[in-house]
């Protein structure tokens, strides 16, 4: 199933775990920050989808991470805090965030508000990213990215990565894959797609993601 990366940077063990397992247990790949010092690294690295930010944090607390991280990117950023008052909802809004959230907080309305803002900041209409598991594959810039890292694919290649991930956990023929990657072309050399297959293997597997791509004997491949 396709999901979208959510980064918690909370500093209580017990909601943050709680956070962690909520969203996993709502489809969601949820991250969590431990070393606060290293905040904004890891946003970088991490490249999460929406995050989840406290106000009262060590080192810089939610609203300075907040204005650092407008500084290089548009994510959604939901404020899940104990801070109530007017003003700190203010500042939140004035420092970029999306969305306000008092703690304790309700689980319906806040998995309601990270789905508004996901579809929102990523409509599915004209999808140039395609997430799954812990990977993202980019249409537009023929890139595969896996926990930051991207290799490049050429075309045949990203033909093939759409293919498998437009039809993620089912088994894909070789048949099918040839068909699609060749339109149905005449005298094509079956050895072709395992060429292609291994290079693309061979690609993953330098930025650290090995067996991503399945083979079933006699069947096919699958992701």
């Amino acid at each position: 199933m396709a999901v979208y990366k959510i980064m918690i940077i909370e500093d209580d063990p017990v909601i943050r775990t709680e956070l962690k397992n909520m969203l996993r247990g709502n489809g969601y790949d949820a991250v969590t920050v431990s070393d606060f010092s290293k905040t904004i690294q890891e946003v970088i690295e991490l490249a999460p989808h929406l995050i989840i930010l406290d106000i009262k944090l060590p080192v810089a607390d939610g609203f300075s991470l907040c204005s650092e991280i407008r500084t290089f990117s548009d994510v959604p950023i939901v404020f899940v805090t104990s801070c109530n008052t007017d003003m700190d909802e203010l500042n939140s809004i004035m420092l970029g965030g999306d969305a306000y959230i008092t703690k304790p907080y309700n689980t319906a309305i806040l998995l309601a508000k990270i789905a508004s803002l996901l579809k929102r900041a990523y409509p599915t209409g004209n999808q140039e990213v395609i997430p799954y598991q812990n990977t993202f594959l980019h249409l537009e810039s023929s890139k595969l990215e896996f926990n930051g890292q991207q290799t490049d694919l050429t075309k045949n290649e990203l033909k093939i990565m759409y293919y498998l991930y437009k039809n993620a956990g089912k088994i894909c023929s070789r048949n099918d894959l040839i068909d699609f990657l060749w339109d149905n072309q005449l005298y094509v050399d079956d050895n072709a797609l395992s060429v292609n297959i291994n290079r693309i293997r061979d690609k993953l597997a330098s930025i650290g993601l090995h067996d991503f791509i399945k083979t079933r004997h006699r069947q096919g491949y699958f992701i």
